[in-house]
């Protein structure tokens, strides 16, 4: 394992060193679309072994869910890689320049990160998304899937491989690690640091703690998306009720789905409720504090303090009343994980204080907190969500997967 692991990491070293222009990065990705159309139904074949072997596992069915490709999906990922190829090259940018009293003229580049590392759960499409933005980028990437979506990942990165050799681009541009070993995760963590510049885990939680407290290479993270909804008491109870079905019912397992509702104690009875059995008639457990329980018509079960912290995943949502949107920051700033947080209000200076005083990566005004993607936002795609205080933050898309260096010139200065 310490053999291919480490001729991996140096073969994704030396293909970032042979840098493309935009024209052949996009002319791969082109031809990598095209690969997936015409092995639509092998990427089919490959994922339903996938799914077998899931179910025979007992996979939880939400789990499975992500793990499917079907037509559809096959569309959204070949749409997913158009988007990207639209996008302008981040690379070789010039961020900003200035000249110094002392005869100094620099300026600040951006530049491809590296190799970077991407270890990721369930989701066949993060192959394709990856690796099509980290190359466009210009960094090379290690791709360690999941298990559970071991088939589906390993044809969607040979057909990446595929397109590259077409084009007589080192393959090694991306690298997908074959190996279903646990302890690959442990060695890429701890003794890579010689071959990759970054780690970015896509998962849940255990994943992500263990990257974060393992890896000696440096982390661009993504915890669990604890997300929250507030209706405040100057909601339009029209907007609000549409707005909390789609944040928690339109897909129960993405990051982005609200976790967590917060009530305004004064619209609890006005329309609260009626928000609520909106969600309850469409299939979702209420969890709710005394206030909530006490207005509602049927026993729901008590919301405790671990229910707070609880990212479902499934269709339950945990729902507190709060007194005003200074409860409701400090519940999401407590219980949050920096994720995707909300509030719904037609007051500006209320919504002003909200999306200024919240800790979270994205904050947002009467919009569904299932926004939360790098295709939503325009990034043609992400490799993940950062819920680190420090950048990048939010989606992690084409422009957050730069560094920058400085140039600086002169006519032959030195300093006294």
């Amino acid at each position: 394992m310490k053999n291919l692991l480490e001729k991996i990491g140096a073969k994704s070293k030396k293909a970032f060193e042979s840098q493309l222009d935009l024209k052949k990065k996009n002319k791969v990705l082109k031809d990598y679309c095209n690969f997936i159309k015409k092995n639509k139904l092998l990427i089919i074949k490959a994922n339903k072994r996938d799914i077998k072997n899931a179910r025979n596992k007992k996979i939880r069915e939400n789990l499975i869910q992500r793990l499917v490709l079907n037509e559809k999906k096959i569309f959204d990922i070949i749409n997913s890689i158009n988007q990207i190829i639209k996008l302008k090259d981040p690379t070789n940018k010039v961020l900003e320049k200035w000249s110094r009293p002392n005869g100094l003229n620099i300026s600040r580049i951006s530049i491809p990160i590296g190799v970077i590392g991407v270890i990721y759960e369930s989701r066949p499409n993060v192959t394709s998304d990856v690796a099509s933005l980290c190359f466009k980028s210009g960094n090379s990437v290690i791709l360690k899937g999941g298990s559970e979506a071991f088939y589906s990942n390993l044809i969607l990165s040979k057909l990446f491989r595929k397109s590259l050799k077409k084009n007589n681009v080192d393959e090694n541009y991306v690298q997908f690690i074959g190996v279903k070993n646990r302890k690959v995760v442990d060695f890429l963590l701890t003794k890579m640091n010689k071959f990759v510049d970054v780690i970015i885990p896509r998962g849940g939680k255990k994943l992500v703690k263990k990257v974060q407290n393992l890896s000696s290479v440096p982390t661009i993270g993504h915890l669990e998306g604890i997300c929250h909804s507030y209706v405040d008491i100057d909601a339009n109870p029209t907007l609000a009720e549409k707005i909390i079905y789609n944040a928690k019912l339109r897909n129960t397992s993405i990051c982005g789905a609200t976790e967590t509702i917060l009530l305004h104690e004064k619209i609890i009875k006005k329309f609260g409720i009626k928000i609520l059995k909106k969600l309850e008639i469409n299939g979702c457990k209420i969890i709710g504090d005394n206030k909530i329980r006490k207005f509602y018509d049927k026993k729901i079960k008590k919301a405790s303090l671990k229910d707070w912290s609880k990212e479902y995943l499934s269709p339950i949502v945990s729902v507190k009343s709060v007194k005003n949107v200074e409860e409701a920051i400090n519940h999401i700033n407590k219980y949050g994980t920096m994720h995707t947080d909300c509030i719904i209000t037609e007051n500006i200076k209320t919504s002003k204080k909200f999306l200024d005083k919240i800790k979270s990566s994205i904050a947002m005004h009467n919009t569904s907190t299932q926004f939360a993607d790098g295709g939503e936002f325009g990034f043609g795609g992400e490799v993940g969500i950062s819920t680190n205080t420090l950048p990048p933050r939010g989606p992690v898309g084409l422009n957050q997967l730069v560094s920058y260096k400085y140039k600086v010139t002169s006519k032959g200065k030195i300093r006294k």
